[in-house]
């Protein structure tokens, strides 16, 4: 957090679950597992989809969801992560985002 917060302009006032580095290029990333829908995991959704609307530095934002999200159910959720401009993906895709960087 330190590092993103100095040398990576993140202000934002949450944790940070991922800070990597793939080539030139660094990635910040907050991590969800959403079990079930609605109340709390509806939180956690937009903790992580938080991260890619407040974050204005130069490191690539990603959202790192996985469980009930994915399911094609009509859900809000999924609609909300379609809906997205920035990167939101599963942790089984995460090697290959970094090494697509």
């Amino acid at each position: 957090m330190d590092f993103a917060k100095r040398y990576l302009s993140y202000s934002v006032d949450k944790g940070l679950d991922l800070v990597a580095k793939s080539g030139k290029k660094y990635v910040i990333g907050e991590a969800k597992f959403l079990t079930d829908y609605g109340g709390h995991q509806n939180a956690q959704l937009r903790d992580a989809i938080g991260l890619l609307n407040e974050y204005r530095g130069e490191a690539v934002p990603v959202a790192i969801l996985d469980g009930v999200v994915w399911i094609e159910n009509g859900g809000k959720m999924l609609n909300a992560v379609r809906k997205l401009e920035k990167t939101a993906l599963s942790s089984l895709l995460l090697k290959d985002f970094l090494e697509s960087l």
